[in-house]
């Protein structure tokens, strides 16, 4: 399957903003003088963010169905964007799964 640029710029970008973010929680603290935000609210964010583009595509397509003048290269954008934010939020997914099984197996 051949990747598009814009795909691949997408990934990308999505790559420089989670790394970003992960110097931003290993950064100082905040005003209640945590060390900054959590794993989980980083993991919150980035499925909210996905959920985000998921709901973008639906309504870009709805909006092509419907008769709406919707340009086909933003319709085809919005579906690649889901489908790779879709692909990573899986990926993260078999991850976590991949690394319970490890532990799981680990003696004690």
């Amino acid at each position: 399957m051949p990747i598009d640029p814009l795909s691949a710029a997408n990934a990308y970008r999505n790559q420089i903003k989670l790394a970003e973010d992960a110097a931003n929680i290993s950064g100082g603290a905040d005003e209640s003088g945590a060390a900054g935000p959590s794993f989980v609210k980083m993991l919150e964010n980035a499925v909210q963010d996905a959920g985000k583009t998921q709901r973008v595509a639906e309504a870009t397509e709805i909006q092509s169905m419907t008769g709406s003048k919707v340009d086909l290269t933003n319709l085809v954008t919005a579906v690649a964007n889901a489908e790779l934010s879709l692909n990573t939020v899986v990926a993260i997914r078999d991850r976590v799964i991949s690394a319970y099984q490890d532990i799981i197996k680990m003696s004690i």
